[in-house]
């Protein structure tokens, strides 16, 4: 049996708790009723309890199904994996090192360094980490593991942009007009470039090549 269906079916229960949970109309309430702790806590049980099944059910079907198409195998392909794996790295150290207002942390509302580049810089290092996986991996579990990974992901950055513009904090808007939501779309991508933290291109760098190595080991392959 095919298992994309299933995969596709468990992404879209994740993504509707996620955004539903944090909506401006519900989470008030659940804050209200049960607490900030409350809250989270109950908010990670339904995510947990989605997303662990999400991650077995594909790691027992991966590369099952109908092929949907087959990229062949060679240097272009190989080295734009590396790069697009790379840039994941470092937006995901990047927004760490220069915390995005975009996020749940309290951060400026001054756009510099990785949110000139993207204002979600977590959320998109698991979108290029997604849809460059997508490239090598054709058959329908794996787009339908992957492709819901960039799904959820920009729908959940959409989501949370619409939010903060309507309940805060103060200025958020003015913070999405300056910033761009996909990454390297911006007009101020080459200053974000300049001021990336080096410490997160050595660690976002340093990240992509230790995966690499281990990637057969730790989930299977040969990237």
């Amino acid at each position: 049996m095919d298992p994309a269906p299933g995969i596709l079916a468990l992404w879209a229960a994740f993504t509707a708790s996620h955004i539903g949970l944090s909506s401006a109309r519900l989470r008030p309430r659940l804050v209200a009723a049960l607490g900030p702790l409350g809250f989270q806590a109950l908010y990670s049980v339904i995510a947990l309890a989605i997303f662990v099944p999400l991650i077995r059910l594909y790691f027992v079907n991966k590369h099952a199904g109908p092929p949907l198409w087959q990229i062949p195998r060679g240097p272009a392909l190989t080295w734009t994996v590396y790069l697009g794996m790379a840039v994941a790295f470092v937006l995901l150290a990047s927004s760490f090192l220069q915390p995005s207002p975009a996020g749940m942390a309290p951060a400026s509302l001054t756009p510099r360094g990785v949110q000139r580049i993207t204002r979600h810089p977590l959320v998109m290092s698991f979108v290029v980490f997604a849809a460059v996986h997508l490239l090598p991996n054709g058959y329908a579990s794996d787009v339908a593991f992957f492709g819901g990974f960039v799904a959820f992901a920009l729908l959940g950055a959409a989501h949370q942009d619409r939010r903060k513009i309507a309940t805060g904090p103060e200025g958020y808007a003015a913070f999405v007009r300056a910033t761009p939501f996909v990454p390297f779309t911006g007009r101020e991508t080459l200053r974000g470039l300049r001021e990336l933290a080096p410490l997160a291109l050595v660690a976002g760098i340093g990240a992509a090549l230790v995966v690499r190595y281990f990637h057969a080991s730790w989930f299977g392959g040969n990237p």
